[in-house]
């Protein structure tokens, strides 16, 4: 493929190896198509310094300044997912989380004039790059680390690649220090949890971000909680490289096996509107009424068949949000990359795609792990930040050592595509918030109710979860070690960022279930003590 420039003044075609933009690692990940870049985009680029600070528009900021001269090909689309393949020595972990932010007093959320000053003074205070759609600063970027804004002013910390589980909570505890120290300024905080535990979402304010809005409409006709998903959930993610298609297959296939454990793990989200909503996890229960077409467990990864080309299939056909022109986003749901592919696309008839509406195109798609360049497990809860350095290292035990690997493969090889559906619902999900797991001869207290109950049978949940033989607490058992024994064979010293997990494996009990002890006890049903208790 050939790329040209729009623009008048000369350009320089590089007619050796070219590169794709964003590697994970910041690493040349090299093709030969050629590119051409026009000199007036990086004279534009640096006039927006200003001071110490630099401003940079709304990514992706390119598709102007370079177009494609030749139609792309699903092989291109192919060869971009394949681009992402690095040797083990390039291997990163990327670490993403999201907290809420709230006004200390009222305890209400952040509005965005308040959400724009704290990115200024962050921005001013520790030398960050400021991110702008229009007139309006919507994020922050410094170096391979970015920050910005969910749809419903959740704060999000996009982690730079780096090489060891130290190097990533030292990131976090960096980050957490440097908006701590503008934000108590303001009166404001952070909490830790996944979903939003007190405020409806005619509480939540609304960014001005246009590819929310585009969202913000469509979310309704597809699903019955996407506007959940939008405003109220939190999560943090690991993002985790891979050297082949046959490892990236191994590693997609262990993640979407075990995902569901890691959102019994890291359940944290019990509370909607200020009582518990029933579920260990709410945001992993909002998922499975969002956007059926662009959500779930990906059975077709399990199928022999699968590759890189069998997930292009599958996002081409994914309906489309938008498509971002002249630094505007067009509105193109419903239709699919397909028909972009070939020209038809009626938000933009006769108009052909370029890899950064790819690129974008897969960012709008939201299994429980999700195929780019790399791999991102994106089934667990947001949480305090010891366990923002847990999920990471959890994750990287399991993945990145090839005997830990092999036997999650092994243990999970025959699972049915019905037993991983089954987990997905019920792991992370039921729960009876007013019950404890007793003989079915005893008496339970209905705390909500305030009146004694008799019963039979009492809801199991969580790590609780019948599974075969046993109790997924089991498997969680196996699965921590696995992860422990692969981080030993690493040599970086990091099993101890396993230990809030491995509190809740040995106990059993879900950080969401310790939430609603604290909220049926001391804190006498008022869940605005989650407010301190989450607190970062």
């Amino acid at each position: 493929m050939v790329f040209v420039s729009r623009a008048a003044t000369p350009s320089h075609c590089i007619r050796h190896d070219t590169i794709f933009r964003h590697s994970f690692d910041g690493s040349n990940v090299r093709r030969r198509p050629c590119f051409a870049v026009s000199p007036s985009s990086w004279d534009s680029a640096k006039k927006g310094w200003r001071g110490r600070s630099m401003i940079v528009a709304a990514s992706p900021p390119t598709e102007d300044a370079v177009v494609a001269a030749e139609p792309l090909t699903k092989k291109d689309l192919v060869d971009y997912l394949a681009s992402g393949c690095k040797t083990k020595d390039k291997w990163r972990i990327g670490t993403e989380h999201e907290k809420f932010g709230f006004e200390f007093g009222s305890l209400r959320p952040m509005k965005y004039e308040q959400i724009a000053e704290l990115l200024n003074g962050i921005a001013e205070r520790f030398e960050w790059e400021k991110i702008m759609e229009g007139d309006k600063i919507i994020g922050l970027k410094q170096g391979k680390q970015s920050i910005s804004l969910e749809p419903g002013g959740q704060f999000e910390l996009s982690g730079a690649p780096l090489e060891t589980l130290h190097q990533t909570c030292a990131e976090v505890n960096s980050h957490l220090y440097q908006v701590k120290a503008v934000a108590e300024e303001m009166g404001i905080g952070f909490l830790g949890i996944g979903f939003q535990p007190k405020w409806g979402i005619k509480d939540i304010p609304i960014m001005p971000k246009g590819r929310y809005d585009i969202m913000r409409n469509y979310m309704p006709k597809v699903g019955s909680l996407g506007l959940d998903m939008m405003f109220r959930t939190c999560t943090v993610q690991v993002n985790l490289d891979f050297s082949s298609e046959a490892d990236m297959i191994r590693k997609f296939r262990a993640g979407l096996a075990l995902q569901p454990i890691a959102t019994a793990l890291f359940a944290n989200s019990p509370f909607t509107e200020g009582k518990p909503n029933g579920f260990v996890s709410m945001r992993s229960q909002i998922w499975t009424d969002t956007d059926k077409e662009r959500t779930g467990m990906l059975p077709f990864v399990f199928d022999d068949s699968f590759g890189f080309e069998q997930y292009v299939d599958y996002a081409l056909d994914v309906p489309m949000y938008f498509v971002y022109r002249k630094k505007k986003y067009v509105d193109c749901t419903g239709m699919t990359f397909r028909d972009f592919l070939a020209g038809k696309l009626p938000c933009l008839p006769g108009e052909l795609p370029t890899l950064n509406d790819w690129e974008n195109h897969l960012t709008t798609i939201f299994p429980e792990v999700r195929l780019k360049r790399y791999l991102e497990m994106r089934g667990a809860d947001g949480g305090p930040w010891r366990r923002l350095c847990a999920l990471p290292a959890l994750w990287v035990g399991l993945l990145y050592d090839d005997v830990s690997l092999q036997n999650i493969l092994d243990m999970t090889a025959d699972w049915t595509p019905e037993e991983r559906q089954m987990l997905r619902n019920k792991l992370g999900a039921n729960l009876c918030p007013h019950a404890l797991l007793v003989d079915s001869r005893d008496i339970i207290w209905d705390l909500e109710k305030e009146i004694s109950v008799s019963v039979t049978l009492v809801p199991i949940t969580g790590l609780k979860t019948p599974f075969r033989d046993g109790l997924l607490k089991h498997v969680a058992e196996e699965v921590l070690q696995l992860a422990r024994d692969g981080l030993e064979r690493r040599g970086f010293k990091e099993t101890g960022f396993l230990n809030e997990v491995a509190e809740v494996v040995r106990t059993g009990i879900t950080p969401a279930e310790k939430l609603l002890e604290l909220y049926h006890g001391k804190w006498g049903q008022s869940v605005d003590h989650v407010f301190e208790e989450l607190l970062y």
